[in-house]
């Protein structure tokens, strides 16, 4: 897979051992809600395992002979105990303009009187050949400098979620500048809740605008403001290889190399495995994949048709969207032995289970109001008054249905969870083409998560897809191999419009992704 030759050239050094006059730095810090980082000169939080990650992303390195550097001011060295200075492994850089401190002579400590001058200096012999990334770790005057700044590439820092009393405080990230590459999924540690995110430069400076195109936010169309996948391989190859994309393409990579071979429906054949599962954090991004382009308006048009209660290809199709063309089509309906139904009708699916469960079925046209159970509805009930309800239950699988309908439901059954003012979802899905339809579902059922939460005044947490026949078929091989040798890029933020609170009120215009760059779209055909 192509992330693997890229996390193998880690680093910042250029390669040839010349100077780089450019050196660029990251940030690693903790901090509250408020910013707040510190207190009376010392944490006011006991987090063992943010200790861990602060020593593991700052000691490890790409490549073994070399070392990291650690810029900090006088204080900051002060802080740490006198029996664990210099902090071992690292190249300890210390900024004062104290003319009495004087620690130049330990072992892996350089003095320096400003931030510039140790970029300077780093960035030259013999520091260029040695020292694999810098790392800026405080304390506020230099945070305030170093946060943001044009040569700051990412931000590491531990997002703690509890109010603490703190007398140092650092800038936000700017997400105009910076987006999420990485977010750890919450941990509760000492009675305090935190994750680590991990926050990439994907613009040059703020002035840099968005520009909207169509019901899509993307970035500026100059070519200087696109992610570009070099900017990204300086990641530690720990944070690298956490993109929640990373879980999707080994999943590819393990059923093209390892897969059963099977028959199927469609006479097409597939590579398959049983049981599988993804997890993806919604809580900053949303996992709209980017090794390749993927239909964001027909993932929202499509749900929002669902949600509708609609049957009708036919909808879809004055939309543009083609998606459910070839089951809608003359032909499949009679190949099925539908020869009665209506072209475009494709019998009571997923938008009429979800709306009209137990309801007799006639065809697209008629009024179904009143008629069934809304499980829709019933999930933002519970969601709302019942939160800890272990019932609250989307299905689309309905035994005695799945004869009338042009295909049995892939994407079958749903349960949502609610805890810490969040919303999350568990999908279980039957069959899954891996290379079609998998990172459509993905986006569907995370887009679902989000607006059900934003209708509940609650957050989007955690999405888990599970799997139970996951396979890639035998023409989509070739693709999917194409795929993999593109590097993810980090994902898009969801925004929607606080205006829309009525489930049936939302159109496409509602919702906005800001920052999705994927790459090229890869041609892909359905197996019917």
């Amino acid at each position: 897979m192509a992330g693997d030759s890229l996390i193998s050239s880690n680093g910042h050094g250029n390669g040839n051992g010349q100077p780089d006059p450019q050196r660029t730095y990251q940030v690693v810090v903790a901090s509250t809600r408020e910013m707040g980082i510190g207190r009376d000169g010392k944490l006011p939080w006991k987090l063992p395992s943010d200790l861990r990650f602060f020593k593991d992303i700052t000691t490890n390195t790409s490549d073994p002979a070399k070392k990291n550097a650690l810029l900090m001011g006088r204080k900051t060295w002060e802080s740490f105990p006198v029996e664990s200075r210099p902090l071992p492994g690292r190249l300890n850089v210390v900024l004062t303009r104290s003319g009495s401190f004087d620690i130049a002579t330990a072992e892996n400590v350089l003095i320096c009187g400003s931030m510039a001058s140790a970029l300077e200096l780093l960035a030259g012999p013999p520091y260029c050949l040695s020292i694999d990334k810098v790392f800026v770790i405080g304390g506020g005057q230099i945070l305030r400098e170093a946060l943001n700044a044009p040569r700051c590439d990412a931000i590491h820092i531990t997002e703690i979620e509890t109010s603490l009393e703190c007398d140092t405080y650092i800038p936000a990230v700017d997400t105009s500048i910076f987006q999420p590459w990485y977010s750890s999924f919450p941990v509760v540690e000492n009675n305090i809740r935190y994750s680590f995110t991990t926050y990439v430069r994907v613009r040059s400076s703020a002035g840099e605008s968005f520009c909207q195109n169509g019901d899509l936010v993307f970035d500026g169309s100059s070519d200087s403001i696109k992610f570009e996948v070099k900017k990204f391989s300086f990641l530690p190859k720990m944070l690298f290889e956490r993109h929640e994309e990373l879980v999707y393409l080994r999943m590819v990579q393990e059923i093209i190399s390892d897969g059963t071979l099977k028959d199927d429906r469609t006479g097409t054949g597939t590579l398959s495995k049983f049981g599988c599962q993804m997890r993806f954090n919604l809580r900053k991004t949303f996992p709209l994949l980017t090794t390749k382009k993927v239909f964001w308006r027909g993932v929202v048009e499509e749900l929002l048709w669902f949600i509708s209660g609609s049957t009708n290809a036919k909808v879809l199709q004055e939309k543009g969207i083609h998606i459910w063309d070839g089951n809608a089509s003359r032909d499949y309906l009679d190949s099925i032995g539908l020869t009665d139904r209506e072209e475009g009708d494709l019998g009571p699916v997923y938008g009429f289970q979800w709306r009209h469960f137990g309801a007799r079925y006639t065809d697209m046209h008629a009024d179904y109001s009143g008629q069934g159970f809304d499980q829709l509805l019933d999930v933002l009930d519970k969601v709302k008054n019942n939160p800890d309800d272990r019932r609250i239950i989307l299905s689309a699988w309905n035994p005695s249905d799945l004869k009338l309908m042009a295909l049995p439901p892939c994407h079958m059954f749903a349960q949502f969870y609610v805890a810490n003012g969040e919303l999350s979802c568990q999908m279980y899905q039957r069959s899954a083409d891996l290379g079609l339809s998998v990172p459509f579902n993905i986006a569907s059922y995370a887009l679902l998560t989000c607006i059900i939460a934003h209708v509940c005044d609650l957050k989007p947490g955690d999405f888990t897809h599970v799997i139970g026949d996951a396979h890639v078929y035998r023409t989509h091989v070739r693709p999917l191999q194409e795929q993999l040798q593109k590097f993810p890029k980090p994902f898009p933020i969801l925004r929607i419009n606080p205006e829309r609170k009525n489930i049936d009120s939302f159109v496409a215009s509602d919702f906005k992704l800001i920052g999705y760059d994927p790459h090229q779209k890869i041609e892909m055909k359905m197996a019917l």
